[in-house]
């Protein structure tokens, strides 16, 4: 079997804090540079890559002198401030050494949990790249709270992924990809070379927290690619100090951990809404909406509604629970939280009594929900 980035059109590559900053000793001009060479050799194929990079918060901590990464969000916007400035100016002057612009992007969840904002953001990323532009992206740690943040950058790449209907989504990393077991306590762990992204297996294969510099450990990757194959993307997990790592993967060499996604590309605004790491509300369905939804491709009407959770207004997304809590779908309401709590557990034909008009039959309408 070849590598899933041979035949890949549109790509995703993120790198991690570990890598970029030499584990936190400053910015590692010669990984970043290798990097830049790499993309150049793949851009030069047609390839279209999007670059999401950690590293503005390390690199703020080495610049400030702090050896320890502060957990007060203040502090953390502030090293962000700080290291993007070099960051930014790092990776333009590697691609100009290929006669390649780069273009930095800073992206909070609220930019894509916004439609509007969604929709802008994937419109510039796409003309970027019609320009032959690198976008260099990362979160916008300067103005993100913990409300908002995406709370590392492997979730973030898989989003990036999922907005421009990437091909594959290439997470580099300082290990070598995704073992049986943590290679680190257990000499015997194997390496899981191919499976398929969404395997609940993978999750218990992967351990805990990364390295001290960053957020992200090995589940955070796990469940990244869970989240591009939503979209069709798969995701290769490999060591980005691997010699050559992407140039080697373009040309159909299998390195690190290859996760096949199984899904079908969803239409773009199915995608938004499953893309969704903060819904606005909750509604529990009974049995029969639960079965209307998962079996008979149908809409979600209010008598099959028995609870509804959080403030949301008309158009938010909502998450549908079956009657066991769990989440089996997501879409657009078409009334208020306040409004949906009147209306729960009635028939259709009484929206209008009981609200003073009736605008959709439906809760949810079926081209604006998807299964998750």
């Amino acid at each position: 079997m070849k590598s899933l980035l041979l035949k890949a059109n549109f790509i995703v590559v993120k790198v991690g804090s570990s890598l970029v900053t030499n584990e936190g000793r400053g910015l590692d001009r010669n990984a970043i540079a290798a990097w830049a060479r790499q993309i150049a050799h793949l851009k030069q194929q047609g390839k279209n890559i999007i670059l999401v990079s950690s590293g503005a918060v390390a690199e703020g901590m080495q610049r400030l002198g702090w050896n320890k990464r502060p957990t007060a969000v203040n502090e953390l916007q502030a090293a962000a401030a700080v290291g993007q400035m070099g960051l930014v100016q790092m990776y333009e002057s590697c691609f100009g050494e290929h006669d390649l612009h780069t273009a930095q992007i800073l992206l909070t969840h609220d930019d894509l949990s916004d439609r509007k904002r969604y929709l802008n953001a994937r419109s510039t990323l796409r003309t970027l790249l019609k320009l032959g532009v690198i976008p260099i992206i990362n979160e916008n740690d300067t103005v993100a709270t913990d409300e908002i943040r995406f709370g590392d950058n492997d979730t973030l790449g898989a989003l990036v992924a999922n907005l421009i209907e990437a091909d594959v989504l290439v997470i580099l990393t300082d290990q070598a990809g995704l073992y049986s077991a943590d290679p680190r306590k257990h000499p015997d762990a194997r390496l899981i070379k191919q499976a398929t992204a969404g395997d609940v297996a993978l999750e218990q294969m992967a351990g805990g927290a990364g390295s001290a510099i960053g957020r992200g450990g090995m589940l955070t990757k796990i469940l990244a690619a869970k989240r591009a194959a939503h979209s069709g993307a798969h995701t290769i997990i490999a060591s980005g100090r691997e010699r050559d790592v992407l140039m080697r993967l373009a040309d159909g060499e299998l390195i690190g951990t290859q996760l096949q996604a199984q899904q079908m590309k969803l239409a773009a605004r199915k995608q938004w809404m499953a893309d969704h790491l903060q819904v606005r509300g909750k509604l529990t369905l009974d049995a029969g909406a639960t079965k209307a939804l998962c079996d008979d491709g149908k809409s979600l009407l209010p008598v099959g509604v028995t609870a509804v959770n959080g403030e949301f207004e008309r158009g938010e997304v909502v998450a549908c629970l079956d009657h066991h809590g769990k989440e089996i779908a997501r879409g657009l309401v078409n009334y208020t939280a306040a409004e949906t709590a009147l209306i729960l557990k009635r028939p259709s034909t009484e929206i209008e009594t009981i609200l003073g008009y009736v605008d959709e039959a439906e809760l949810i309408h079926r081209d604006n929900l998807v299964l998750l």
